[in-house]
This record gives C-alpha cells, structure tokens and sequence, in this order.
C-alpha cells in the first residue's frame, strides 16, 4: 500500500516538471535568476568601493538620520514601492541599520514593501480598464500574458524574493487579474526578504 502511494505522489510530481518543462517556467526562472544575481554582486561591490574610497557609509546614514525625520524617509520610500520601486530598498536597509530599533525599523519598511505592493497590485488592474492597454495586451502581448497567468503564483515569489522590482511583478499581477487572496499570501514572501538581505547588509557597514 505504502509503495502504491508512493509511486502515485512520484508520477505526480512527474507530471508538475513535464509541465513546467513544456512550459518553459524553468528557461523563465533560469533567465531570472541570471539577471538577478549582477545587480546583487554589483550592489555589494558598490557598497564596498564607496564606503572605502569615497565616502563613508556609516557616516552617510548617520547624517541622514539627524538630519531627515524617520517619517519623510519612510514617505519616501513608501512611495518608490507603490510606483514602479525606482529606489533600491537595499538603501533602506541599510538605514534601518542606524536607527534606534533596527529590527523594529526593518520590519516597517518591510511592511510598507508589502503594502505598496498592494497598491501596484490595484494599479495593474486599474490599467486593463484604459482601452488601448486592454487592447494591447488581448492582441499583442497575448502570448506572454498566458503564461504570466500560468506561472502567477511564481511570478510573485520571484518579484517578492529577488532584486526584481516589487511593484512591477504586483502591477503585472493586477493586469493579469491574478486572485488576490494568493497574492497576498505569496507576497508575504516580501518580509523573508528584507530580514535576509538586512542580516547581510547589516554585516558589511
């Protein structure tokens, strides 16, 4: 009995590679992982060579929290999540660092990455109703939009775990009216990221 079902659970998971393969999710993730990766190295190469050769980093952030409110930083920062995330958070992070609770810190940016995701999250389902955008996605971008529809719950932990802007994958999630309840629950994955890429940042200023 106990081969039988194991047997049954091995030709499932069988059958979930064959269709990721048919797919091409894997050639996608690969893809992503790829471009994901540089922007990473760089990040932290970048960090290194200004803090050494050009200005201090401990020093910045330490300017910047005497001479900016917690409130106008986090203002900032709420709006880069909720419109396209033009401001690399890994900057926030790293003044999260400086502040009086950094894990309290921490844990508000993460919180208002997730929320500002929401909000792209309703900007993406906002755009499909402009009838040339609904128009342009039905007909030219048709194929691309099935499979966003096929890997959706994928799509969101990529954008959610990975130097991919956040508010793009959840504007992509809107337009592709992808259900909310599962993408507030992948998006949840958003917090994991900010702890993971904090316990890093934290180590090197």
């Amino acid at each position: 009995m106990k081969t039988s079902s194991k047997s049954v659970k091995k030709s499932r998971l069988q059958l979930l590679h064959q269709y990721y393969s048919y797919t091409g999710f894997y050639k996608f993730l690969g893809t992503s992982l790829k471009k994901a990766l540089p922007p990473i190295l760089l990040f932290i190469a970048a960090l290194l060579i200004i803090n050494y050769f050009v200005i201090d980093i401990n020093e910045l952030l330490i300017y910047v929290t005497e001479n900016y409110s917690d409130y106008v930083v986090f203002s900032v920062f709420f709006a880069s999540e909720s419109i396209l995330g033009l401001i690399p958070p890994e900057i926030f992070i790293a003044w999260s660092d400086k502040a009086v609770s950094p894990i309290l810190y921490l844990s508000i940016l993460a919180t208002l990455s997730y929320l500002g995701g929401i909000i792209s999250y309703f900007i993406g389902k906002w755009i499909t109703k402009i009838p040339s955008v609904h128009e342009y996605l039905e007909v030219k971008m048709a194929k691309h939009i099935k499979n966003a529809r096929k890997w959706g719950g994928f799509l969101i932990i990529v954008g959610a775990l990975l130097p991919i802007p956040f508010s793009i994958t959840s504007i992509a999630s809107g337009m592709i009216k992808y259900p909310l309840i599962s993408y507030l629950l992948f998006g949840l994955l958003r917090f994991l990221r900010f702890y993971l890429y904090a316990a890093a940042i934290f180590s090197l200023i």
